[in-house]
């Protein structure tokens, strides 16, 4: 069989880490397949619901009294949505805003039939503040997020005026069953990836737990970052961003990759 040229393959012979949850890894893997990687798929981070819908089930039959939603991930958008079906509601009003981080979310949101009203330039909480500080005073704000997560948007929106209500859609858990498959990989001369990617601080921080803590034995693995916040993760817990997307997505975490590699003599 005809071998893929290198620049149809770019990552021909590079064996990648994927560490997102198992139901969204696939858009990753399949992005870094498409360009040559062997990929290697081991979860970092397990999605739960929390330990009560009652928050956002209220929010949910209160959606007429808000001005903006936030909405900062698919998987907000997922539970979210689920709880409406569940309380038979099928739209949000239409006199309600919505802003989203990130082009996923954004088609998450409408492929639920509903319009986004804004998209961040940067697909981080800083720039949502930005994008929309100076529209939210005397507002009500609902932020649908993970059970763990930065203040930065409830806190700078309170500031510019906004009365805000940060509902907990789900939350984000180590998988006790990675931690034997991390090690193993990483032990193994056949497994062991010279990439390993990070798609949110949970995932860096997750990795950091899964390894017990000890990060030796990492030597020559590239670490890739998805997004200034989760570069800043692995910063804080004593790992380097070798490699950091220029556009804060998938595409654009596959596209660091890639050149970090085209650039470097294998």
């Amino acid at each position: 069989m005809k071998k893929p040229a290198l620049d149809q393959a770019p990552l021909a012979g590079v064996r990648v880490l994927v560490g997102r949850a198992r139901h969204q890894a696939g858009a990753l893997s399949a992005e870094l397949r498409k360009v040559g990687a062997e990929v290697v798929e081991i979860p970092f981070i397990e999605i739960r619901k929390p330990r009560s819908f009652r928050p956002l089930d209220a929010a949910v039959k209160n959606l007429d009294s808000y001005d903006w939603l936030i909405l900062t991930s698919v998987n907000g958008v997922e539970a979210m949505w689920a709880r409406m079906e569940k309380l038979r509601r099928r739209h949000v009003p239409d006199r309600l805003l919505v802003a989203a981080i990130g082009p996923a979310t954004k088609k998450a949101i409408e492929q639920r039939g509903t319009t986004v009203d804004v998209v961040p330039k940067e697909y981080v909480a800083e720039s949502v503040v930005r994008s929309l500080k100076s529209k939210v005073k005397g507002k009500r704000v609902l932020l649908v997020r993970a059970k763990v997560a930065r203040d930065v948007i409830p806190r700078e929106l309170r500031k510019a005026g906004a009365q805000v209500d940060v509902v907990e859609a789900y939350e984000t858990i180590v998988p006790e069953s990675s931690r034997v498959r991390l090690k193993a990989a990483l032990a193994n001369a056949r497994r062991r990836p010279q990439v390993v990617t990070f798609t949110s601080s949970s995932t860096v921080k997750n990795f950091v737990e899964l390894l017990g803590r000890k990060l030796s034995g990492l030597d020559g693995i590239l670490m890739s970052s998805i997004g200034p916040v989760t570069s800043a993760t692995l910063k804080e817990l004593g790992l380097k961003a070798d490699i950091k997307a220029r556009e804060y997505t998938i595409p654009g975490l596959v596209t660091a990759i890639r050149k970090a590699f085209v650039l470097s003599p294998r």
